[in-house]
């Protein structure tokens, strides 16, 4: 068994126009001030990083490993959650992702999903230049609108989304596997990738693609009321990342899962700051080891609540309690008797 490595902080969330948040060298200092050891970087925000330079460029792509060295950071990943978001949309959401896409592309979905399957590509790339060997993104979705519907979904619906949705990225996965680099979604309510078994039915769309991987968090499985350790146990075969992130589920006599389009103070399920909700990490730390799962925990913060810098002050102190170093033996070797074939077969009571 391995150890995993940790804490990391994915840095969307605390990106911002103004100082330290607003360059790579500004935010990497604060983040290791707070005692996270790497950063998962949105590819996306160009205040942080520049995808289409990176993928091109081996010296920008040495410049930002030098940035993060400097501070004492490691880079994990690079995320495209915006742009693999993009891939696949349906038309009722037409207008509100438009938002995600470059200013040349928007209002013509064609152009808009062209140009998101270039930045996956330019994502690939950029990985290997990077030295890195898995990735974070969305699946997008064409199927969501018909999750809980009325009237019924017609006969044959959803296996013609999920066909169309291994046609767009299985080019994807081809160009990543050639990068040597996983692609690891994200399993989360609003994409057609949202628990086990849709992503079972994408896995056996795209053929069982070995970098087709998962980014496991805890939090969205919560708030659909599934098991998330028995979620580790059925996937942490193709379990390539952890996103760090607490969530709670108190439903009333009022609302529950759908939490009645209340705002998320408000909801019966919401999100809350490491150690806020109900999310065991405990036992989630303790699955994630005893299947081998040696990549990072990374903190995501998204809450309802408290305050972000106090969050992620608090996040990297609670993942480094919750890592567990991996024993190299076991606790009773002290007693071992050593091999003796012959012996064993006489406690057998076999000639």
């Amino acid at each position: 068994m391995r150890t995993l490595k940790g804490p990391a902080i994915f840095l969307a969330q605390f990106a911002a126009d103004a100082a330290p948040h607003d360059t790579l060298p500004g935010i990497a200092r604060w983040a290791a001030g707070h005692g996270y050891k790497g950063v998962q970087i949105p590819s996306w925000d160009r205040r942080l990083f520049d995808l289409a330079l990176a993928a091109d460029s081996q010296a920008y792509c040495d410049e930002v490993q030098g940035v993060l060295h400097e501070a004492g950071l490691t880079l994990t990943e690079l995320s495209t959650h915006l742009q693999g978001q993009l891939v696949a949309v349906h038309p009722a959401y037409d207008l509100a992702f438009d938002g995600f896409a470059a200013p040349e592309v928007r209002g013509s979905p064609a152009a808009r999903q062209a140009w998101a399957v270039g930045q996956m590509h330019l994502a690939a790339r950029a990985s290997a230049k990077l030295g890195l060997s898995a990735h974070a993104t969305f699946s997008g979705a064409l199927a969501w609108p018909y999750l809980y519907p009325w009237p019924q979904r017609p006969a044959g619906l959803i296996e013609a989304a999920f066909d169309e949705l291994a046609k767009r990225w299985t080019p994807i996965l081809d160009a990543f596997d050639a990068a040597g680099v996983d692609v690891a979604y994200e399993i989360h309510p609003s994409e057609d990738l949202h628990d086990g078994a849709t992503f079972e039915m994408f896995l056996d769309r795209v053929r069982g693609h070995p970098r087709c991987s998962i980014l496991y968090d805890p939090s969205h499985l919560l708030l659909q009321q599934l098991d998330y350790l028995a979620f580790i146990d059925l996937y942490h075969e193709r379990i390539r990342l952890f996103h760090a992130k607490d969530a709670e589920f108190r439903p009333s006599g009022r609302q529950g899962v759908y939490s009645g389009y209340q705002p998320w103070a408000e909801r019966a399920g919401r999100f809350r700051s490491l150690g806020d909700g109900q999310v065991d990490f405990g036992a989630i730390f303790s699955k994630l080891s005893q299947h081998g799962f040696d990549g990072w925990a990374v903190l995501e913060w998204e809450c309802c609540l408290k305050d972000s810098e106090q969050g992620a002050a608090e996040g990297a102190a609670f993942i480094r309690r919750h890592i567990i170093n991996v024993a190299a033996r076991a606790f009773d070797d002290f007693a071992a008797s050593g091999v003796d074939i012959a012996a064993n077969r006489k406690m057998l009571g076999l000639a």
